[in-house]
């Protein structure tokens, strides 16, 4: 009898197993959750998982909820760099980045392309808590005999492209507490120059939220859903020479005009504690976040 081919036989059987056990621990943890700094995310290929079971409920402070879309484009994603607590939410047409403590978004990033700009879809106004976060978490009654409008962050007229692009802009998590002649105002003035650029430059990539300037803050509903002081946004444009720019505007009545709320993109970062487009080539991203001249957008 060949015992030094049973033996060979016997190490090559073993050294099989062994592959497959590597292979599948290594898979297995591949599509484990990354948590960093309080951030939770989710892997490509977990969304898509995640998107075809609709019974996969896990504890809800520790998971990212994805959506139709696959992945959020390079430049939309934000870091924060004050290690404020997170929950990455993905949907069609945006991504944000959820704060339970202020049950309110850090920021919300979308891409806006040309066609995106307009569409056949009629406004929604179907205004809902969002299921997808822990309790305590907006609802409607927060905002019921509050001074406090409902006021988006990624605004309803860049999603008429598609009716549940539209309808997910009214989740609660997209909006926050802001002052009824700035959300009709200035901010509006804002998003329609959005569109205009997306138009005129193919695409821009579009990040606002809230910002807190005191240490104690106005509340409103039962579950003390914080009323933010002021809110920024930042539009980053690729097309051609790269440029970009920002805006900080108090959460208060009153007439404004754009340009005395110009920013650096740099200037949003240190009052808000948030790294945009870190995806950018640093050459790049370090010239266009520190300059900024509304006349170049015009």
């Amino acid at each position: 009898m060949d015992y030094e081919g049973i033996g060979r036989e016997e190490h090559m059987r073993k050294y099989v197993l062994l592959i497959l056990l590597v292979i599948i621990v290594c898979s297995s943890c591949a599509r484990k959750r990354v948590i960093r700094n309080g951030a939770v995310h989710v892997t490509r290929d977990e969304l898509r998982v995640l998107n075809q079971d609709p019974n996969n409920k896990e504890n809800n402070e520790e998971r990212s909820l994805p959506s139709s879309k696959e992945a959020p484009s390079l430049y939309e994603l934000s870091k924060m760099t004050n290690q404020d607590k997170e929950i990455i939410l993905s949907r069609r047409s945006y991504t944000l980045s959820y704060n339970p403590n202020t049950k309110l978004p850090n920021w919300v990033a979308w891409h806006l392309t040309a066609e995106h700009t307009d569409g056949e879809i009629g406004r929604s106004n179907d205004y809902r808590e969002d299921i997808d976060v822990p309790t305590p978490r907006a609802t409607i009654e927060d905002y019921k005999g509050s001074i406090w409008s409902r006021g988006h962050m990624c605004p309803a007229g860049d999603n008429k492209w598609d009716r549940d692009a539209m309808s997910e802009t009214f989740l609660l998590t997209n909006i926050c507490p802001q002052h009824a002649s700035l959300n009709s105002g200035l901010w509006n003035r804002i998003e329609q120059d959005c569109r205009r650029w997306a138009k005129e430059y193919g695409e821009v990539y579009i990040v606002c939220g809230p910002v807190f300037l005191n240490k104690e803050h106005e509340t409103i509903g039962v579950n003390k859903i914080v009323v933010p002081e002021a809110f920024f946004k930042v539009i980053l444009c690729i097309k051609g020479k790269p440029k970009a720019i920002g805006f900080i505007v108090r959460n208060n009545e009153g007439t404004k005009k754009k340009d005395q709320f110009v920013n650096t993109v740099d200037d949003v970062e240190r009052i808000t504690g948030i790294d945009f487009f870190p995806s950018l080539p640093d050459e790049i991203e370090n010239e266009v976040e520190a300059y900024s001249n509304l006349e170049d957008w015009k």
